[in-house]
């Protein structure tokens, strides 16, 4: 062979596209990573409310899932990221701007060696799926149009304070050191109260429907979980924003939490109640991945499954026994019990990482971690007052959430309530489905064919096939 070279034209070379700060494993893993968390809300959480509601609601809770994955990602581009991650305008709020522009888009982003690009996406896909774990609390009687509203408001008046103060390096319980490893705070702390805030202002479902709702299809709403749970490798690996050995950390400690709590709710479910309950099985799973997102690279294996004992029994006991003594839970009509799965979850998972975060993991993880310590290792360490400040610190951040997501929440909904009503009425929540969309899941008669005397028996759609061929 000839000794020759050849030269790329400029516009070929490999260095235009990758600049030298960008580090391409570590882009491509953060996409992958916010695929996977993309795959739990579509159609993951669309397929699980699919199937576990009442058949007559499998359409309705499906889409204000599938509506609220793509309204938030419009309004996260045109200005939710920049008031969750933007310059400071207060200590809790970013300043609003959109995250559109090509020299905004393709600059290094706040963390990590990938572009402003990536942490968009993956910033988003956490936004979207706490907008749909909200539905969860309302899902049965909810107005779709009040639905519509509620997504925009709340990711911007809500959603977008609680992720500056807590994940923006600017924002103030950020500065004080809070852990929130993966969202325990921003995102099922947040959708538990505001869910629970939420469902209180919608008012209930039905009494019969309140009384008996069986879930459509527990093999379609196990197949939701499955995705939920595999997709929650990208959850929690990807929020080191590199590929290090703190990201495997995560995704193992994440698994193994939630296999724990789900065997622990199990024994449970079959001591108390002499069945082995698939739905409790599924609560469980969720309530150990949430319990181990605040602190999935900051625990040692050990840890992680305490905390999936802990969190298969503690929401276990506050949804099956002091739910049941409580006039206020009972009075709030919580469709998917997000109030115990992710608000009690979230809460107990943030107290139990300001217990078990290990120095040397917190050092992996935060830049400055100098005064971030377990309490449980600060004993040994002799740094005790370092351990109950971060206690204090952790408490703090749940009492923050708590009370941000009863009043936005709550003002949101009053602001909802004048434009539209936030409840279906009484006769469209009989019919559910064809009242709300003139759609329904499943063709139980015929060849799919409508029961003609059905007041909603033809969709818009099928009124503008017979004009078109008449």
């Amino acid at each position: 062979m000839s000794n020759c070279t050849f030269a790329l034209p400029p516009n070929l070379l490999p260095k235009a596209g990758s600049p030298d700060w960008m580090n391409k494993a570590d882009n491509a893993w953060q996409l992958t990573a916010a695929t996977l968390v993309g795959l739990q809300s579509v159609p993951g959480l669309i397929i699980l409310y699919g199937g576990a509601v009442k058949k007559k609601w499998a359409v309705n809770s499906a889409f204000m899932a599938l509506y609220a994955f793509a309204c938030v990602l419009l309004c996260w581009v045109c200005w939710g990221y920049r008031l969750s991650f933007g310059d400071q305008l207060v200590p809790f709020w970013g300043k609003p701007n959109v995250a559109l522009g090509q020299d905004f888009l393709l600059r290094q982003g706040f963390a990590g060696m990938f572009p402003n690009a990536t942490m968009v996406f993956f910033q988003f896909v956490f936004a979207a799926i706490t907008l749909i774990l909200i539905a969860g609390a309302v899902l049965g009687r909810m107005n779709f149009y009040a639905w519509m509203l509620f997504v925009p408001l709340w990711l911007t008046f809500s959603y977008t304070f609680g992720a500056y103060s807590i994940w923006s390096p600017n924002g103030y319980l950020a500065k004080m050191g809070i852990m929130d490893y993966s969202g325990g705070y921003v995102i099922h702390l947040s959708s538990g109260v505001a869910g629970f805030t939420a469902a209180f202002w919608v008012g209930p479902r039905l009494t019969k429907d309140r009384e008996r709702f069986p879930p459509n299809n527990i093999l379609l709403m196990l197949a939701g979980a499955g995705l939920l749970w595999m997709g929650w490798t990208g959850f929690n690996g990807g929020d080191p924003y590199v590929v290090n050995v703190d990201a495997s950390l995560a995704v193992l400690n994440t698994h193994v939490c939630a296999a724990t709590s789900l065997l622990t709710w199990l024994v449970l479910d079959v001591t108390f109640f002499g069945k082995a309950s698939v739905i409790g099985a599924v609560q469980g799973m969720i309530t150990g991945l949430v319990c181990i997102t605040p602190a999935a690279g900051l625990v040692q294996g050990w840890a992680a499954i305490l905390m999936g004992i802990f969190s298969g029994s503690i929401p276990w006991f506050t949804m099956m026994v002091v739910h049941k003594k409580s006039e206020l839970l009972q009075k709030v009509d919580d469709t998917m019990a997000v109030f115990h799965t992710h608000a009690v979850a979230g809460s107990l998972g943030g107290i139990l990482t300001g217990l078990f975060a290990k120095p040397s993991l917190n050092g992996l993880f935060y830049t400055d971690s100098s005064k971030i310590i377990g309490l449980f290792y600060s004993f040994g360490e002799g740094k005790t007052h370092l351990g109950f400040r971060q206690m204090g610190v952790q408490l703090l951040g749940i009492l923050f959430v708590i009370v941000l997501n009863v009043i936005t929440t709550s003002l949101i909904c009053l602001f909802v309530q004048l434009i539209v009503p936030l409840r279906m009425s009484n006769e469209d929540m009989e019919i559910g489905d064809e009242a709300a969309h003139g759609e329904e899941a499943y063709a139980i008669w015929g060849q799919g064919d409508k029961l003609e005397n059905s007041r909603y028996g033809a969709s818009v759609y099928n009124d503008i096939e017979l004009a078109t061929k008449a």
